[in-house]
């Protein structure tokens, strides 16, 4: 009788033991995963330090959307520079802009005091941003189109220009019409057809002489190089500035 009872004196000891095991990993928390990150983490545009305090040197303000607005005005003039913050190589944007706001400045204090025209002079310089490839291994083209009416050739409408800003994210540097192509390479044979056929639409106007000099302010995008004439640079049409979009596929065996 003693045998039996310490028989299941034993049993019901093990029958505890593993009850309290098992209560013991039911109530483990299980493994978690990490959590992925918000959209907005990974989408949000990064935003130079020196654009924002290129923005400030030039007397502007940044807007909401991240863009810089100058805007100045006299008696005799009226000046407008609005521009995005999110182009790679800020200081080349402001640098340009500290020098032409100058020069028109410049002018105006040497001859817009004796114009007798009537109303002030004016400066305007908007921008248009193109992408290539992807957000961190492509090119980031910036194209500023400037309206500037100084000048005794532009008394009765301003003279539209463009300045182009083209770079390269995965080498970190600036690309220009010198280094669009591959060194060696013959681009005029290949450009210069193609924007005497867009432009000149069998009119007898001439195109001026199209050297690499022509061809410095250009957008890179997925599909095609787009390039830009200020107004009467290639054309003495007076119907104001033009562009001219090459397919990539034209110019594949040249780019670099």
């Amino acid at each position: 009788m003693n045998q039996i009872r310490t028989v299941l004196i034993a049993l019901a000891s093990a029958a505890v033991i593993t009850g309290a095991a098992g209560c013991g990993t039911s109530s483990a928390s299980p493994p978690t995963t990490p959590a992925a990150p918000s959209p907005a983490a990974t989408t949000a545009p990064a935003y130079s330090s020196n654009g924002q305090s290129g923005c400030d040197g030039l007397g502007g303000t940044v807007d909401a959307d991240q863009t810089c607005h100058v805007q100045t005005s006299s008696s005799n003039y009226t000046l407008e520079m609005r521009y995005p913050l999110d182009y790679p190589d800020q200081k080349a944007v402001t640098d340009f802009l500290t020098q032409d706001r100058a020069d028109f400045l410049d002018w105006i204090a040497k001859f817009g005091r004796q114009d007798q025209r009537g109303r002030p002079y004016t400066y305007d310089a908007t921008a248009k941003t193109y992408r290539s490839g992807t957000p961190t291994a492509g090119t980031a083209s910036m194209v500023l189109e400037i309206d500037n009416d100084t000048g005794l050739a532009n008394e009765g409408h301003p003279d539209t220009t463009f300045k182009s800003f083209n770079y390269d994210l995965t080498k970190g540097a600036p690309i220009t019409i010198e280094t669009l192509f591959k060194p060696g390479t013959q681009p005029l044979e290949v450009l210069n057809p193609i924007v005497q056929r867009e432009l000149v639409h069998g009119s007898d106007y001439l195109v001026s002489d199209l050297d690499v000099y022509t061809y410095q302010n250009f957008a890179i995008t997925d599909e095609a190089v787009i390039f830009f004439f200020g107004q009467n640079q290639v054309m003495r049409d007076h119907k104001g500035p033009h562009q001219v979009s090459v397919p990539r596929a034209e110019l594949a065996p040249l780019l670099a």
